[in-house]
């Protein structure tokens, strides 16, 4: 079995951007996360990888908390690393 990258795009208030950053991380088979503002500009991009989460996480949280001042909507994407894909997207029988 091949495990496939895929894309999951993910819309949220300012106010909740660190809370869903947090739980993305905690997921596990996330590579990459994106923050957006409403235009689709990229304001952060943050690379995670199992090493790195305990020793990333203040400082990009405190990051993330800033852009979650600044901004009232914005869209997360998250690269994710699976076998699996994202939900809601089922094969055709």
């Amino acid at each position: 079995m091949a495990f496939e990258d895929f894309w999951e795009e993910i819309q949220v208030l300012g106010k909740d951007l660190v809370e869903k950053v947090k739980e993305i991380v905690h997921e596990g088979n996330v590579r990459r996360i994106i923050i957006k503002e409403e235009n689709g500009h990229t304001l952060v991009e943050i690379p995670v990888t199992w090493a790195a989460v305990g020793v990333i996480a203040a400082p990009v949280l405190a990051a993330v908390g800033a852009i979650s001042a600044l901004v009232t909507k914005c869209t997360i994407v998250v690269e994710r690393r699976g076998d699996a894909k994202p939900p809601g997207d089922t094969p055709a029988t």
